[in-house]
């Protein structure tokens, strides 16, 4: 059975990210001020922790970050159920934009769940990104 949690949960996304972007994808900046003040939501099946995602405001606009899955938790549209999670949670608010910075490789993925680009390809570390917006 899936279950969530709202921010009553930093050893598990701590956990899922160290897997996901540090050993997996090889960012070395993984963790920063904003973990401090921003939402994060914990997704899990039977009790274990498979994926998380934060969002927070950021010079007056409210942002989508670090959303991730754990390898073998792939699959299951996990991704696009805490993207929903989130966007729910940010509905209780006054904003009604979202937006967030997508890796490159799975903007696609972005785009099906009703984001657009909306800025340049940048470089975040490594990686290819690109900035994406969603009207709520």
């Amino acid at each position: 059975m899936l279950t969530w949690k709202k921010d009553q949960n930093q050893n598990d996304w701590h956990m899922i990210r160290e897997e996901v972007f540090v050993k997996e994808q090889g960012f070395q900046n993984e963790f920063d001020d904003i973990d401090d003040f921003a939402t994060h939501i914990c997704i899990y099946e039977d009790g274990k922790a498979l994926g998380c995602v934060r969002f927070y405001v950021e010079n007056d606009k409210m942002r989508i970050g670090r959303l991730a899955v754990l390898k073998q938790a792939r699959k299951k549209h996990l991704g696009a159920y805490l993207l929903e999670l989130a966007e729910r949670e940010i509905r209780k608010s006054d904003y009604r934009e979202v937006y967030l910075d997508a890796q490159c490789r799975v903007a696609g993925f972005y785009e099906k769940q009703g984001y657009v680009i909306c800025g340049e390809q940048h470089l975040d570390e490594h990686v290819p990104h690109v900035l994406m917006k969603k009207v709520l």
